[in-house]
């Protein structure tokens, strides 16, 4: 409740705007965008979904100020331009109506940009890319960088006009200021390049233009990348020198980290704790005097309120946490903050898409990202029985959504105890946020009342027939895939063995020595499971070999975990061994084939078969031929119907509606 966090919800004033609380959604590209950059009416959705929740700010996503050559993303919208005013106007009134302020980031891509999307070389302030194996950029000519501070000062005020409350300018992440700051992108021998004074240069150009046209009564914020976490990159030493340069019109900082070869500290990745930035905003504001606000994974909100009480921040700044529950300022303030849907910071549906794959975000943990949670404005209109075999977070969401549309459900769990395959990942340390899905899920089927849940139970087709289902919801998850490799059957999770599937290896981690200094550990398999085997290893001293074979280690990660994992392997001399196929398993050695065909054993003390998971489909076939009449409807979901990830699972749980409107039993 709200007495209980009494920092979170002190109003605070910068220049004219008074934000009700302390809570400020971020900026995050969505992959919203209409072609032609204009904001689409999914964005109205969106952030006005996140103001009803209760977030006393909302910080738009990036906005181009030079389009093409400054543009990022598949679909980023644009505010170079008097057209797109008037869909700006309507998001803000949107955003007011809801009590909440609204701010915008205003962006040049610099290097970041593509050529395939602008048509054009990137232009930067060196030719140095933004990130390994990027296009290699133009330098810029003076006269080009002084028209582009001309364009972030029209940009600014174009904001105003529109109704934002006041404008961000981007000054990380490896955009076009940020690669002007970073000895790492800024080669230059002029005025803007050399000395931190010159590499800063053209950041106080731009505040002051943007100070200029919007006059002495609208807050400027400044997003930096306090520490840009990359050797021979800026310090946060270093920041607080340039600062100097050009703080004198910023009204707050937005104290980020990380450029684009540090991205796994720019979007975190999920192992590091709520708050990790906090001592970089704090240095900010002890130097300065001014307001500040952080991030870093915070989804307690008694986290953020120590750091608030603190004094290390004056803003806490939240992203995919608002994301996965538009709702958490509501549910601190007048609710309960068990009830939270916390982001698990796995970067599959927002960064995943939009950085990766080039989708618009979506959200593990939060099937209806646009349009909240609509389908509890709907009700059965005629009884219906619900009976979902199988208590992952896939079953889980199909069992709670059915009964809170009003179905009486039966969640049938063969094991004691509820969460399936996400339980049992989070108990590897790093992995532990995992749980907090799963556990919201738990809460929520527990306070309905027309959810009966049988744990420990198999689900025998009697037993089924006996709660009369109109449907049935298939979600017996998955297990690991063992195929027929010589040696493996044999020797896999044998009492006393050495070779051990995931579910062994988490099951014996309280085993597992602190120091594994001189002991070879060997994983199969450089998926997302394997790679979590060699993060839990590789920092306890073991000589580590990843044996994979797909051309590359990682196939299929989400962008943060990929750089993450990449930069973990390189600190820890972790042996990458793409291309290598597996051909037999031996008590203390894998045999594999090389790239260049030769066959080798690879010895090891500790070895680890994780060539994925296949679907689990112990009683799919006797459901169909029990139920084989056309009147009960049987619906396969998450890694029953294919081995995938939670989301796919979600949404398919959630689709549950969809069956039932499609059987009649909706209004």
């Amino acid at each position: 409740m709200k007495k209980d966090y009494p920092k979170i919800f002190e109003p605070f004033t910068v220049r004219r705007m008074i934000i009700k609380n302390r809570i400020v959604m971020t900026p995050m590209g969505t992959n919203y965008g209409e072609t032609d950059g204009q904001p689409s009416f999914l964005h109205l959705n969106y952030y006005e979904l996140r103001a009803r929740g209760g977030t006393g700010l909302i910080i738009v996503e990036n906005a181009n100020v030079d389009y093409p050559l400054g543009s990022n993303g598949t679909s980023q919208i644009r505010i170079d331009h008097d057209s797109f005013l008037p869909r700006f106007f309507k998001l803000t009134e949107l955003i007011h109506q809801q009590g909440g302020c609204a701010c915008i980031q205003i962006n040049h891509a610099g290097a970041s940009a593509q050529s395939a999307r602008t048509g054009m070389q990137p232009a930067s302030a060196s030719n140095i890319p933004s990130k390994e194996g990027g296009e290699i950029p133009r330098p810029l000519t003076t006269d080009e960088i002084y028209a582009i501070v001309k364009k972030y000062g029209e940009a600014a005020k174009r904001a105003q006009i529109a109704g934002f409350d006041a404008v961000e300018i981007h000054c990380g992440h490896s955009y076009l200021i940020s690669q002007f700051l970073s000895p790492i992108t800024n080669k230059r021998t002029d005025e803007f390049g050399g000395t931190p004074e010159n590499r800063a240069r053209f950041a106080k150009l731009i505040v002051e233009e943007v100070r200029r046209q919007v006059g002495p009564f609208f807050p400027i914020f400044c997003r930096i990348s306090a520490d840009e976490l990359l050797e021979g990159g800026n310090t946060l030493e270093d920041c607080l020198n340039y600062l100097q340069y050009f703080q004198a019109e910023v009204d707050v900082f937005d104290v980020s980290a990380g450029l684009n070869g540090s991205l796994q500290y720019q979007i975190d990745m999920n192992s590091l704790p709520d708050g990790w930035r906090s001592y970089m905003a704090k240095a900010v504001k002890e130097k300065y005097g001014k307001p500040v606000m952080t991030m870093g994974n915070i989804r307690d909100p008694k986290v953020a309120n120590d750091i608030l009480a603190r004094g290390d921040a004056d803003l806490i700044g939240m992203g995919r946490g608002l994301i996965a529950d538009p709702d958490w300022v509501n549910k601190v303030e007048f609710g309960d903050v068990a009830d939270i849907r916390k982001c698990i910071s796995c970067n599959v549906g927002c960064a995943g898409n939009r950085i990766g794959n080039n989708r618009p975000i979506r959200c593990t943990v939060n099937p209806s990202t646009l349009e909240g949670d609509v389908y509890l404005k709907h009700r059965v209109k005629k009884p219906c029985n619900v009976v979902v075999i199988g208590g992952g977070t896939a079953g889980l969401e199909a069992a709670c959504t059915a009964a809170e549309v009003g179905c009486t459900t039966f969640l049938i769990e063969e094991k004691e105890e509820l969460g399936g395959l996400s339980v049992m990942i989070s108990k590897i340390p790093d992995k532990k946020r995992l749980a907090d899905f799963p556990n919201y899920q738990i809460r929520r089927a527990k306070k309905l009342k027309n959810l009966f849940i049988f744990t420990g139970k198999k689900a025998d087709m009697d037993f089924i027939k006996s709660l009369n289902p109109d449907i049935i919801v298939n979600a017996t998850g998955s297990l690991p895939l063992l195929p027929p490799i010589a040696g493996l059957k044999e020797h896999v999770d044998r009492a006393g063995g050495k070779v051990a599937s995931i579910v062994k290896m988490i099951n014996d981690l309280p085993t597992y020595p602190k120091d594994l200094t001189g002991k070879k550990v060997c994983v199969i398999g450089g998926g997302a499971v394997g790679l979590d085997v060699v993060e839990y290893f590789a920092p306890k001293g073991a000589d580590v070999s990843i044996v994979e074979m797909l051309p590359a280690i990682g196939n299929g990660l989400d962008p943060i975990t990929k750089v993450g994992t990449a930069a973990l392997m390189k600190k820890y001399n972790v042996h990458q061994r793409p291309g290598t196929a597996l051909q037999e398993v031996k008590a203390d050695a894998f045999t594999v084939k090389n790239p260049d065909g030769s066959i080798e054993d690879i010895p090891f003390d500790y070895g680890f078969i994780c060539l994925g998971m296949s679907a689990n489909n112990p009683i799919l076939e006797k459901l169909k031929a029990t139920f084989d009449d056309g009147n009960v409807e049987i619906y396969v979901i998450g890694d029953s119907k294919r081995a995938r990830r939670i989301i796919e699972g979600t949404d398919e749980g959630r689709n549950i509606v969809k069956v039932l409107e499609k059987r009649g039993f909706l209004d």
